[in-house]
Parts: structure tokens; sequence; C-alpha cells
């Protein structure tokens, strides 16, 4: 089993290009998995796994990973030959409620963008962070992985290297390319000092800020501006898309700008405007004025 799984795990890496922390998700389900499986697993095995998941006080969001991974796994080994079955072929995913991203409002979002202090090169940098943090929706693992000739400001555009190794570009937008700018112009240099480094924001010790660190620095600026609960960097990634749906921005440019393959993972963001969507059947349904 534990072959079969280091197997997975490199074809994973390699030929699918997954993220490390996708593969070590992966790893950590299957290890929990071999702990009582077979090589030649059975489906009653299967459910014997997800039963124990579910008695250990797991929810069914995180038994439907467990299951997705093992999906994966089995149909990596039917088609490498090494299973003749999928054994969980006929366990159906447990039904989920929908949890609603949570978003804030501009006011708090004005508030939190104006916590940094421009007076210190650490406030530069991490206004800098906020602003394209909105401005974007980045995924905080691609904001601190940001490099410098990844940012072309004068367009306005920045590259961005989101799960799986895919590229895509997004506009950054005026405020954002100002931060930035003005991080960049000194105050980036007098953190670096001597040292050099290609990533755009930095530590005081010259290296890529960590997303640990910028979760912190988040929470103090989001008690500075009064915020108290339910911020992340994750909810500016949700309050940036909410933004730009409840402007009129169409599904798949959103879908495009945030990196989801898949637009399923994108039309979540409809359960959160219901003024959007009133007024789409007030201006195109012909009893709907």
């Amino acid at each position: 089993m534990q072959v079969a799984i280091q197997s997975f795990l490199n074809y994973c890496r390699v030929e699918k290009g997954l993220a490390d922390n996708s593969v070590a998700a992966y790893r950590r389900d299957l290890e929990r998995f071999a702990l009582f499986a077979p090589l030649q697993p059975e489906e009653d095995t299967v459910r014997e796994h997800l039963d124990r998941l579910f008695e250990a006080g797991l929810r069914s969001r995180s038994i439907a990973r467990h299951l997705t991974t093992l999906r994966n796994f089995f149909a990596f080994l039917v088609a490498e030959g090494e299973l003749a079955a999928d054994p969980t072929a006929n366990i159906p995913l447990p039904r989920q409620w929908v949890q609603l991203p949570k978003n804030l409002g501009m006011d708090d979002i004005e508030k939190l963008l104006a916590s940094p202090d421009p007076a210190t090169p650490g406030g530069l940098r991490d206004r800098a962070m906020l602003e394209l943090l909105f401005a974007s929706g980045l995924r905080v693992s691609e904001l601190i992985s940001v490099r410098l000739a990844d940012c072309n400001t004068s367009l306005g555009v920045l590259r961005v290297t989101g799960k799986g190794n895919r590229q895509r570009m997004v506009p950054m937008g005026k405020s954002a390319v100002a931060a930035i700018d003005a991080f960049v112009s000194g105050a980036r240099h007098r953190i670096l000092g001597k040292r050099a480094s290609p990533f755009l924001f930095i530590t005081a010790r010259g290296r890529m800020m960590t997303r640990q660190a910028f979760w912190k620095r988040m929470k103090v600026y989001g008690l500075k501006a009064g915020i108290l609960r339910n911020l992340s960097p994750h909810v500016l990634r949700h309050s940036f898309a909410t933004q730009l749906l409840e402007g009129g921005a169409d599904l798949r440019s959103v879908q495009s700008m945030l990196g989801h393959a898949d637009i399923s993972t994108t039309q979540i963001y409809t359960h959160v405007l219901p003024s959007r969507l009133r007024r789409t059947v007030e201006l195109h349904h012909p009893r709907g004025g």
C-alpha cells in the first residue's frame, strides 16, 4: 500500500503538476486509510473507513474530501493495472450544506486598507499587500509568491502562478498600482538593505513573506479598523469577487481572475447576490418590471 501511495503522489506532483499543499493533503488522507486497509481493498473496507471518520467527529465536508482522495487514488491504480476495479464507484459523496463565502462591505474594506502606517517601510509594504489582495482577488499563497518580474505597474497587470502551476494575467487597478509603486520606490530597498530578493513582498530578514506572518499582521489591522470577526486573506478574495459581480461583471470573467479551473466553484457567489439577481429579473423578464 505504501508503494502504491508513493507512486500516486509522484504522479500527482510530476504529471498533474499539483501544488505541494495538495500533494501533502493527499498523503495525509491516504496514510490514514492505509492504517487498516489491505492492498486490494473492497467497497466494504472503504465504507468502514468512512464510518470511522464520521465516528471520529469529522464533518461531511472533510469526509467528502477523504472520499475524493480515495477516488483519485483508485482511479490511478486501475489505470496502472494495479487494481481490477474502483471500490469507491458505488459510494456517493455525503450531502453537504453549501457554506456561503463571507465578505466585507466597502466601509470596512476602506478602513482596513487605511490601517497600515504609510510613514514606515513595513506599513507601505502591508498597504500594498492589502490593496493588491482586494484589487486582484489573489489567494494568499499567490500573493506572497509574487515576484518583481511578475508585476507590470505601467500596464497595471500582474502575472500570477496559481494552483497546479497554472498562470493567469489579472488587472491590478489604480489604487493597488499606486500602493505598489510607493512601496517599491524606496521602502522595499530600506527593508532589504544590501540583500537581494526576487520576491515583491519581503520580511525584515529579507525573506519572502509567509502566510502565517501576513495573516497575523492582517488581524492587527482588522482590530485597528474595528473588524473583530470573520477577517482573513480569503475574506478579501471573496469580497473582491462579490464586488465585481455586484457591479455587473460576468461569471466567466470572475472565474478567470480568481483562477478557478471549474466555473462551478465560482457559481457559489450567485447565492450571495440576491439584489443582482432581482435586478436581472426586473430588467430582462417580460413581467419582471
